[in-house]
């Protein structure tokens, strides 16, 4: 119960910072006059507003790097005091070593499928 907990504090410390990134991202995917880069020029307006200590320092570096930190607490407790996730780990590291061309294949596909959205969303902006 108390990962869920921590696993649901997490995702609301680091969501400013994805609503702040994504908002940038979709503002510049459109021709401002039009939905939904309108209501993400807006977002991204709304955290300049802010006083600079709020908006860029606690929501966009203070919020995440809490839930940095008390991800890399949480990891490390349940490292020490669970085997289960560490036989785990160890199972899929060798999976990944046994499998190394496949994933390195995974890798890549991911990675140009990645590039090519970000060209195609780049042509279709200009």
């Amino acid at each position: 119960m108390i990962n869920r907990t921590i696993a649901i504090v997490e995702l609301l410390l680091i969501f400013p910072g994805l609503l702040f990134m994504t908002a940038l991202f979709v503002r510049n995917i459109q021709p401002p006059s039009y939905e939904p880069a309108q209501s993400a020029r807006l977002v991204v307006h709304w955290f300049s507003n802010r006083p600079h200590h709020l908006g860029l320092h606690l929501f966009l570096a203070g919020m995440p790097f809490a839930a940095l930190v008390i991800g890399c607490v949480t990891v490390l407790r349940a490292w020490r005091s669970d085997a289960n996730l560490r036989l785990a780990a160890l199972q899929t590291l060798a999976a990944v070593r046994s499998q190394g061309a496949a994933v390195l294949i995974f890798v890549s596909t991911l990675l140009a499928g990645g590039i090519l959205a970000i060209v195609a969303l780049h042509v279709i902006s200009d």
